[in-house]
Order: structure tokens, then C-alpha cells, then sequence
């Protein structure tokens, strides 16, 4: 798995393409053979679906580099950008269900609810943040952008994951149900507190040591 030949790697990927897809495949499923699966309240069922996974996503995306580092398996990050794209499609099935089914489609109450209320504030600018990052993810608006600007961009996954996060927290929080909040925190913590270590903290203790000692 070190070193995954050309086709192997094409396999790996439309196998991922297929999972990723399952969920989505699973609502039109219930939605048009068997209805009843998706609850009393099927509109709720989907809005929570599509976010559940969103998230899952996103935190699979992160994910990435932790393992491509403790693994040594560098193909993986040929696997983010699908990934990261698949996060932003739930995120608009997410957005979509909102604005559709609780909106019909009028914008005006849709922003009065996310100025009322600070969960939908959040996921809202959760979501508006994922666009530029969905709309970049090509190798050729890497070019344009530059490796350094597209890094630096793409780097907003970092305040996305943590507004998600708090999205879901507030969301729970009305129903006094914490635990998975709690849990996808955690994941989130550990993936953010493994590039800090690695990107901040372990290169300045590594200068610290080589430094000269004074006088």
C-alpha cells in the first residue's frame, strides 16, 4: 500500500467515489421507494443526513495528512481533493434541503432565519466558506492562483471544520444532546492539534535545541 500502481490507485479512487455516494444514494432510495424510512419528519431526517456527512467528510479530509505522515502512504492526499469535494456536495444537499423545503425557496425569510438564529449563523458561513475552496479545487486553478495563495486559501478548512463543529453543538443543544458533538469535537481537536504540533511546535522545539547555548 506504500506505493499503489497507477491502476490500483484508480480503483482505490472509484471504490471511494462509490462510498461516497452511498448516503447520498441511500435518501433517493427511501425517498422514492420507501418513504416511511425516512421518519415522521422526513425534511428533518435529510437536513440532519446530509450534515451528519458533511462532517464525517470533512474530518476525513483532514484526516489525510495526519495519515500520510504516520503511514507514509503519500498517495493519500491524491484521494483529498475527492473527498473534499463529496463534503461540499452533502454541504449543499445540506443548504439545498434549507433553503427548499423550510424556505420554498424565499431568500429573504431563509437570511431573517440566519440572522435569528446563531446555529443556521454559523453553518451558513460554514458553507459560504467551502464554496471558494469547491470552486479552486482544480489543478488548473492552482496554476492560477499560485501554490502559495491556493495554500493559503485552502487553508480556511481549518475555520470551517471548528464553525461546523458549532454548528452541530448549537444544533444539539436544544435537545440537550451532546454526545456526538462531543465526540466529532474531539476528532476535530486531535486533527488541528496534530498540524499545529507538526507545522508550529515541533519545528520552534527543534530550533530551540540547535540553537547555541548562551555566552
Amino acid at each position: 500500500m506504500r506505493n499503489p500502481t497507477p491502476r490500483q490507485l484508480t480503483v482505490i479512487k472509484s471504490l471511494l467515489f462509490i462510498a461516497a455516494l452511498l448516503p447520498f444514494s441511500r435518501l433517493v432510495l427511501f425517498a422514492f421507494v420507501d418513504p416511511d424510512r425516512l421518519g415522521a419528519n422526513p425534511i428533518e431526517f435529510i437536513t440532519r443526513d446530509t450534515g451528519d456527512w458533511t462532517l464525517y467528510l470533512l474530518c476525513l479530509a483532514l484526516a489525510v495528512t495526519p495519515l500520510r505522515r504516520l503511514t507514509g502512504w503519500n498517495w493519500l492526499v491524491r484521494l483529498r481533493r475527492m473527498i473534499g469535494l463529496f463534503a461540499f456536495f452533502y454541504a449543499a444537499l445540506h443548504f439545498t434541503t434549507f433553503l427548499w423545503f423550510d424556505h420554498f425557496f424565499d431568500w429573504q425569510a431563509m437570511l431573517k432565519d440566519v440572522v435569528k438564529r446563531p446555529f443556521i449563523t454559523v453553518g451558513f458561513v460554514a458553507f459560504v466558506l467551502l464554496i471558494p475552496l469547491a470552486v479552486t479545487s482544480t489543478q488548473g486553478m492552482v496554476r492560477r492562483l499560485g501554490g502559495k495563495r491556493w495554500q493559503w486559501l485552502h487553508r480556511l478548512v481549518y475555520l470551517i471544520a471548528p464553525l461546523g463543529i458549532l454548528h452541530y453543538w448549537w444544533m444539539k443543544a436544544g435537545k440537550n444532546d451532546f454526545e456526538q458533538p462531543i465526540v466529532w469535537g474531539l476528532v476535530v481537536v486531535v486533527l488541528l492539534g496534530m498540524r499545529l504540533w507538526w507545522q508550529v511546535l515541533q519545528p520552534r522545539m527543534q530550533k530551540r535545541r540547535t540553537q547555541p547555548a548562551p555566552g
